[in-house]
């Protein structure tokens, strides 16, 4: 597997590692083969206006404004910063140059057993494995240093490349419904997925999925 977490230890497997206390709000850094998962920060601001001003990202999430603005940014880095946006939120990077490509993050469920995951990624990055890749490193991160027994996932029913992330990541269709979609002011159906910590520890090793 590529993905790993800054001084894991990997001479124990996944089931072996303790598993820090469910409150834990402390997100480390996530290294994978191309990509780096930090903590959003200001110098974000600009590339992070710049790609999410977006209508075929906006309208496939749920809680992204359209127009989006620099503003916008700012409040989310803000947000982000103290906490009010999930337990762990992520700028997704290039390892190479550290390019802001996009975000995801993990939000935690009333059952406080299961964490919900987001993505988005600037369109002009699209079709490269990138999504998958960072959805590999925050899901093993999230097994690995959380006492959690499952992960969902949602996507619009017309969103087909999300879809198929989420299929690769190893979740499991457990149905549909309708969110709110701020971007376009009223209720999107979507398709509602599942991985829980059994499938995850058969399917670890990633391989080359993208």
């Amino acid at each position: 597997m590529q993905a790993e977490l800054l001084r894991e230890d990997q001479s124990r497997s996944p089931e072996e590692r303790p598993r820090p206390d469910r409150s834990r709000s402390d997100c480390p850094v996530l290294l994978s083969q191309r990509l780096v998962l930090r903590a959003p920060h200001e110098e974000d601001i600009d590339a992070l206006a710049h790609l999410a001003n977006n209508a075929n990202i906006a309208t496939m999430v749920s809680r992204m404004p359209h127009p989006y603005t620099a503003k916008d940014a700012a409040d989310f880095v803000r947000r982000a910063k103290v906490g009010e946006i999930g337990k762990c939120v992520y700028a997704i990077t290039r390892m190479e140059n550290g390019e802001f490509m996009g975000c995801c993050g993990l939000e935690p469920q009333e059952d406080r057993k299961t964490l919900e995951m987001g993505y988005w990624l600037g369109e002009r990055y699209w079709n490269n494995g990138y999504t998958t890749e960072a959805a590999h490193a925050l899901i093993d991160m999230a097994f690995r240093t959380r006492d959690i027994e499952q992960i969902d996932a949602r996507c619009r029913v017309t969103n087909i490349a999300s879809r198929r992330v989420i299929q690769k990541c190893g979740f499991q269709l457990q149905g549909s419904g309708m969110v709110g979609s701020l971007a376009l002011g009223g209720m999107v159906p979507v398709e509602w997925y599942r991985l829980d910590r059994k499938t995850w520890v058969s399917l670890r090793s990633w391989g080359d999925t993208r």
